[in-house]
């Protein structure tokens, strides 16, 4: 039998506060650009634990509203290179070519250039029950939700 710690009892204990509630309340604390990095390594979570068919969409929606020259400049290019290899089809098979790392990147770059790029993939994201099972992705749309104009919010919460 072990003796109980000689400050059991002593302190109060706080309740618990849920991850998704903390990860919030952090988020709107924070720089924006620690928002936007926050935002960009969720994406990549959300990427990561994905399958390759969800993959190709999330890869989709990042990649709608860049321009080629835009996609040369991120992660060496290697968006670009899907575009130009597989146009809007065949990406599932080439999609072993993308790492974490440069969705990651992707991310954060469509950030800078369209703000509507997150909320379309946060829609996306709030229709599959199956990304939606991951913690990545429910944090990254409770994120999203927070940041979200009202008619944006309306739209996710349909």
């Amino acid at each position: 039998m072990t003796a109980p710690s000689p400050t059991a009892g002593l302190l109060p204990q706080a309740p618990e506060i849920p991850t998704d509630q903390l990860l919030v309340e952090v988020y709107t604390q924070a720089a924006p650009a620690v928002q936007s990095g926050m935002l960009s390594k969720l994406v990549g979570k959300v990427y990561q634990s994905a399958a390759p068919e969800e993959r190709s969409v999330l890869v989709r929606q990042l990649m709608q509203p860049l321009g080629i020259l835009s996609l040369l400049a991120v992660a060496n290019g290697v968006f670009a290179k899907l575009r130009l290899q597989g146009g809007l089809s065949g990406w599932s098979t080439r999609l072993d070519e993308v790492q974490v790392d440069d969705v990651v990147e992707l991310a954060s770059f469509v950030q800078q250039v369209s703000g509507q790029a997150l909320h379309s993939l946060a829609q996306w994201l709030s229709g599959s029950p199956v990304l939606l099972s991951s913690a990545a992705a429910v944090m990254l749309v409770n994120l999203l939700l927070d940041r979200a104009t009202p008619e944006q919010e309306a739209e996710l919460l349909l």
